[in-house]
C-alpha cells in the first residue's frame, strides 16, 4: 500500500470516528444542548467587562440530564455548573419539568483579557419530559456542586407549579 493509500485509508477512519461521534451525542444527548442568551442590562453607555465578556461567550451548551423512575418518585439530576442557587427557577409544565436558570459571568481578576471563552454565560431554559405525573408540592430541589437533583413525588394526578431549591 503506497503512503498516499495509507494517508487516505487514515483519513477515512478517522472521518468514520468523528461522523460516530457526533451521531452518538446528537441522540443521546440532543435534547441537552441548550441555548444561553446574553441579559441585556441597562444602567450606562458604557458596557461593562462582564457584559463584553458575556456577549462574547458560547452560546450553546450542554446540560445533561439524568432520569430515573422509580416505584415512589421521578429523580431528575442535572448538570448546571456555576449557578447560584436564587437563579435557579423550577416549574412542573404539562409534564414537563421546565428548570430555568441564569448563569452570570464570575471573573476572579479585572486585569488580563480573555483568549478563549467555551463557557455560556446568560440565561437559559430546559424543558424535561417527565415518565409519569407528579406531585409538584411536595416536590424536594438540592444544588450542590453544580449538581441541581430534584426529587419529585408520583401521583395519578399533577397540578403543575414553583419548586423551592435547597442548598446542602
Amino acid at each position: 500500500m503506497s503512503t498516499l493509500e495509507q494517508l487516505r485509508s487514515g483519513l477515512g477512519r478517522a472521518w468514520d470516528q468523528v461522523t460516530e461521534g457526533w451521531r452518538q451525542i446528537r441522540e443521546r444527548a440532543g435534547q441537552a444542548l441548550t441555548q444561553f442568551n446574553p441579559i441585556h442590562r441597562t444602567g450606562g453607555d458604557v458596557e461593562s467587562r462582564d457584559a463584553l465578556v458575556e456577549r462574547s461567550a458560547s452560546r450553546w451548551a450542554l446540560l445533561a440530564a439524568d432520569v430515573l423512575e422509580n416505584p415512589d418518585e421521578v429523580v431528575v439530576k442535572m448538570e448546571v455548573p456555576g449557578l447560584e442557587p436564587g437563579n435557579i427557577d423550577i416549574q412542573v409544565i404539562n409534564d414537563h419539568l421546565v428548570i430555568r436558570g441564569e448563569k452570570q459571568v464570575q471573573r476572579e481578576s479585572r486585569d488580563g483579557r480573555y483568549h478563549m471563552l467555551e463557557c455560556a454565560y446568560g440565561a437559559f431554559e430546559r424543558a424535561i419530559p417527565l415518565p409519569a405525573a407528579v406531585d409538584d408540592a411536595r416536590a424536594n430541589a438540592q444544588y450542590r456542586n453544580g449538581i441541581l437533583r430534584v426529587t419529585l413525588p408520583k401521583v395519578a394526578g399533577a397540578r403543575g407549579g414553583r419548586i423551592n431549591v435547597r442548598i446542602d
